[in-house]
């Protein structure tokens, strides 16, 4: 269990540091763990690396923000999991159903690039909100990139050999749940191409047919 609220966290000195700076650099900044956001009884669970510097850490809500957010909420919107297709404020009225966001890392990291006894150290808060997730019904959860994938089997007490990341790939776990893989919807990604719209949407078609067959 963490030993105190998410939001007072600094568990990590580097990380509670750094934000430190962040928040004399940017003083409207959120700079500040940033908690899951979404329908409070969701269906599916995405998970995220962590928040960005000019997106989450800025406004204070999951992949909001900036350019990582663009390609995630399109295809929210366009499955039905929100009701608007941009998500660029903690105010702007979106809303998310049968969905809920969530990051492996809670702060924003140096480089964008948490380290592993961050990772571990922070699994606490993503293990409690995948218990929660579960007993509310919850029954799909979606990582995005290899951490994330990591840091989710983490949680569930799984080994990460059992099951490998690959972009596309479905993991049915023991416990019921299914885990679904996709590359990371970061600039990078998607200006490479690494992750097309193509690519991302068929992830989503794979799980909305999964769920409504459950």
């Amino acid at each position: 269990m963490p030993c105190m609220q998410l939001k007072d966290c600094r568990q990590c000195q580097r990380l509670a540091e750094f934000l430190d700076g962040v928040k004399v650099r940017y003083p409207d900044y959120h700079a500040a763990p940033v908690s899951a956001f979404g329908d409070t009884a969701p269906k599916l669970l995405i998970i995220g690396l962590a928040p960005g510097m000019h997106g989450a850490n800025r406004t204070g809500r999951p992949f909001t923000g900036d350019f990582a957010g663009i390609l995630l909420y399109q295809t929210l919107y366009k499955f039905g999991f929100a009701n608007r297709s941009e998500s660029v404020a903690a105010g702007d009225g979106l809303q998310l159903s049968g969905c809920r966001i969530t990051n492996a890392v809670k702060c924003l990291p140096p480089g964008n690039k948490p380290v592993t006894i961050e990772i571990r150290t922070c699994n606490a808060y993503l293990t409690n909100e995948i218990a929660d997730f579960r007993e509310r019904g919850g029954l799909a959860i979606l990582t995005l990139g290899a951490v994330a994938h990591q840091a989710g089997l983490m949680a569930l007490g799984l080994k990460t050999n059992r099951f490998k990341f690959g972009h596309g790939a479905v993991h049915v776990l023991p416990d019921g749940l299914i885990l679904y893989d996709s590359y990371h919807c970061s600039r990078y990604n998607t200006q490479t191409k690494r992750l097309t719209t193509e690519m991302f949407e068929q992830v989503f078609e794979r799980i909305c047919a999964d769920l409504t067959i459950t």
